[in-house]
């Protein structure tokens, strides 16, 4: 698992640590981790050109020590001091000695460059690049390969927010913990492939933001044992689809067929898609309430404005058993009319579903992903999975860190796509997995789904090629 921690409690890590290190070898650790990623990533270090893009702060001599390091394997080492007369003194000292030397034409030195190392900001910065600092990342970008120290200058650390320019980078080399901003959108796809460098720090045990791995979300992958019937392995009942949406329905059951329900017991106008393509359903007219036996209800998916929309969902939530609520449901939803509720409810909203419960734009929910889900969660008493670029999970309680889903594809972005996640997340949750482990293994399985369908390549998909392969999702993570 990638556990994320904040800056404040990375600080006083690297505080408590140092108190008990001789001066100056915390950053010769960070260092000497950084150049061994660069070196591996260049693949050949004798005559390449590195440039170092140097700031103020600690990360400015992480660089400029790690520059040191390169240039005594034989790279042609440059360093551009932003703030020359605040440059990391010890480092540019190091660099000399090594033979590195600083650049007199900056941006000549990065055009030429194999390999960029920003340097500029450090976990603490706020706000965007400087326009100097702006120019020189957008040629490094254009021209060489970047490696973030700690992380990509201009993004925020504790929140993944970019406000203005901020580095784009190949590899982000993290020390001593993730920082939340390098799981969460629009930092997280600044930052490149993650690579964390132990230096020692001892950390609290509850972080802000996790990300599950492989191992974590086969723990929690439901499997039948040799009693198990379809009502131990899970009974999922849909509410979903509409005349003019019955595919909604469709890929509803089917992601909860594919995601391990025992049953799925089916309510909706869209009875007749949903057997020609699944006759396995258990098909009722309805009410939800007297559609017999479930252990989870998903309810929304493609109601549009039917009349009798409202009524399901209402119905719904009255119902003693998990609920997800998705899409159409979502419009119905009251904080009061969920804090009523004995059985846990996770709400599945896009971004701009997600702006339209918490009464702003969907441009300031994208932006600021992690505090919009938490308020959401607060706010309405529910777990909440905020879709999007990187899928955020949040439980209601105080405290508990938000998950971040790393399997996420831009392929998904796909009509029908979040349907099939609802009914997969469905099926987690009559399998008897709380709303936040449901809400997880769902967006992860969804996730991987997407990425196998869509190739190596990455081809476009359809929502229900995602739904298809989420038996090899399955199989992939059990592996």
């Amino acid at each position: 698992m990638r556990t994320a921690y904040s800056v404040e409690t990375v600080r006083a890590a690297e505080q408590e640590l140092m108190a008990r290190l001789p001066e100056g070898a915390l950053m010769q650790r960070a260092a000497a981790g950084l150049a061994v990623a660069c070196a591996e990533l260049l693949g050949r270090v004798y005559g390449s050109r590195v440039v170092l893009l140097v700031g103020s702060g600690d990360n400015g001599g992480d660089a400029l020590y790690a520059g040191a390091r390169l240039a005594r394997r034989g790279a042609g080492v440059s360093a551009v001091l932003l703030t020359p007369e605040r440059a990391h003194a010890g480092g540019l000292a190091a660099l000399r000695a090594a033979g590195g030397r600083v650049a007199t034409d900056p941006l000549r030195a990065v055009e030429r460059a194999d390999l960029v190392l920003d340097g500029i900001v450090g976990i603490g910065g706020r706000g965007g690049l400087r326009p100097e600092a702006a120019r020189l990342a957008r040629a490094a970008w254009d021209h060489a390969r970047v490696v973030a120290v700690d992380l990509p200058s201009g993004v925020d650390a504790d929140t993944g927010e970019v406000h203005g320019d901020a580095v784009w980078a190949d590899v982000t080399v993290t020390f001593g913990a993730y920082k939340p901003g390098l799981l969460i959108d629009p930092a997280r796809e600044r930052a490149g492939a993650l690579r964390l460098v132990d230096i020692g720090l001892t950390l609290p045990k509850s972080a802000e933001v996790t990300a599950l791995q492989h191992a974590e979300v086969a723990e929690l992958l439901p499997r039948p044992a040799a009693e198990s019937d379809k009502y131990r392995r899970g009974v999922v009942g849909v509410a979903a689809g509409s005349a003019r949406y019955p595919g909604a329905a469709v890929l509803a059951v089917a992601g909860a067929l594919r995601g391990g329900a025992g049953a799925v017991r089916y309510v909706g106008p869209a009875a007749d898609a949903v057997l020609a393509r699944f006759p396995e359903t258990l098909v009722h007219a309805g009410p939800p309430g007297k559609a017999g036996r479930v252990q989870s209800w998903v309810v929304g998916p493609g109601l549009g404005d039917e009349s009798g929309a409202l009524d399901d969902v209402l119905a719904v939530l009255d119902a003693d058993v998990p609920v997800l609520v998705d899409a159409d449901g979502l419009r119905f939803l009251t904080p009061d009319r969920l804090r009523r509720r004995a059985a846990g409810t996770l709400l599945t909203p896009h971004a701009g579903e997600a702006a339209a419960l918490l009464g702003r734009g969907r441009e300031e929910v994208e932006a600021a992903r992690l505090g919009s889900v938490r308020e959401l969660a607060a706010r309405y008493g529910a777990t909440v999975l905020l879709k999007g670029s990187t899928t955020l999970v949040a439980d209601p309680a105080p405290g508990v860190p938000v998950r971040a889903n790393p399997t996420g594809t831009g392929w998904l972005a796909t009509a029908g796509s979040g349907d099939v996640l609802s009914g997969l997340t469905g099926a987690l949750l009559a399998a008897g997995l709380a709303p936040r482990d449901a809400g997880s293994v769902g967006a992860y399985l969804h996730g991987l789904a997407g990425r196998l369908a869509a190739g190596p390549h990455g081809e476009p998909i359809a929502a229900s090629e995602v739904a298809g392969a989420l038996g090899e999702a399955w199989a992939n993570v059990c592996s």
